[in-house]
């Protein structure tokens, strides 16, 4: 018997504070605002993309306090120290 496809939308019941509700949809823009659906969506989208460049940075300032990377990085930047500097005045 063939597997059923994953479905692409997620059906759930979630209880929202009314007034989180009717501030959300002050600030939404026209169409998700007559939409909660979309509105919420909107929101779980905003909210992951979020999180994600916080992640990122993170991972970002974890590289840069790693004491081998800073020593890579300062090879490069030697290695291309004098190409900086080529053709360039000392304005």
């Amino acid at each position: 018997m063939p597997a059923k496809p994953t479905p692409r939308t997620i059906r759930r019941s979630v209880a929202l504070p009314r007034q989180l509700v009717e501030e959300a949809s002050a600030f939404a823009p026209k169409e998700p605002r007559q939409n909660l659906n979309r509105l919420v969506t909107a929101a779980l989208k905003e909210f992951s993309a979020r999180q994600r460049e916080r992640a990122f940075a993170e991972a970002m300032a974890q590289m840069a306090a790693d004491p081998a990377i800073q020593r890579v990085c300062a090879g490069i930047s030697k290695e291309f120290a004098s190409a900086e500097r080529d053709g360039l005045g000392d304005d």
